[in-house]
């Protein structure tokens, strides 16, 4: 009597899609399990477990490569694709522990140093999330001390050549400004000789004011031959100190 209405009970009991879903994550048998009314439960309870692992993992997985993958659905495949590496790891482990082993102890500990490993790694995407400010923040400092760590590399290595350019820039200048000033000073002398506040004291072009002039047109086309002689340099130099300052 007692057979048979095991029998009858294991007839008429069909489980669901869904609790079959979790038997199979438990890696139960449902063959085994339409017969035993007791494991039941106890194996859908481990295939929540498991159930709830695989989310988790493909979740904070996912998060992970969307920190450094542009396309939304290329970090979910990644996602979802690590996640399931998970999950078939923790199937084989859970399926690895049974009541026939002689050394129950070593697919524990293996199971365990795996966990560990495994937590260790889905852990980085929940750090990245706690700590995304404080981390954007130190990226920020960080990037700043390099870019003034660089920016005193190129100011040393650049000091050279713009210290030479700089000084041949000042001694051209130098030497058409005092050019500049002979000519702006023979110029003068011409003019006082004209209105008659220079040395004759007479008004009108006479023979020192030719003289003076003669000396002014020529100091003035020695400074316009200098100048165009010069100005191709200069602006060569002002070039090259610009790029330096670019860079």
């Amino acid at each position: 009597m007692e057979k048979n209405s095991a029998i009858s009970q294991r007839e008429s009991y069909h489980p669901g899609q869904f609790t079959e879903f979790l038997w199979w994550l438990a890696t139960a048998e449902k063959e085994i399990l339409v017969d035993s009314v007791v494991d039941r439960n106890r194996y859908r309870i481990i295939g929540m477990t498991v159930l709830a692992t695989w989310a988790f993992a493909s979740f904070t997985w996912t998060y992970f490569f969307s920190t450094f993958v542009d396309s939304v659905f290329g970090a979910a495949g990644l996602g979802l694709f690590m996640g399931f590496i998970i999950l078939t790891i923790d199937r084989a482990l859970i399926k690895g522990i049974t009541k026939f082993n002689k050394r129950k102890i070593a697919p524990l500990l293996f199971r365990g140093l795996l966990a560990v490993t495994i937590g260790t790694f889905m852990a980085q995407p929940a750090v990245l999330y706690m700590f995304d400010k404080e981390i954007k923040l130190q990226t920020s400092l960080d990037n700043e001390q390099k870019k003034m760590l660089k920016q005193q590399e190129l100011v040393t290595l650049y000091k050279a050549p713009k210290e030479a350019l700089t000084k041949k820039n000042e001694a051209l200048r130098s030497e058409l400004d005092l050019k500049y000033e002979a000519v702006q000073n023979a110029r003068n002398n011409f003019l006082a000789e004209t209105d008659g506040s220079g040395g004759s004291g007479k008004v009108g072009i006479k023979d020192i004011a030719l003289a003076k002039k003669t000396e002014y047109q020529k100091l003035d086309n020695e400074y316009q031959a200098l100048l165009k002689g010069y100005q191709p340099q200069l602006d060569s130099n002002d070039a090259a100190l610009k790029e330096i300052d670019q860079k």
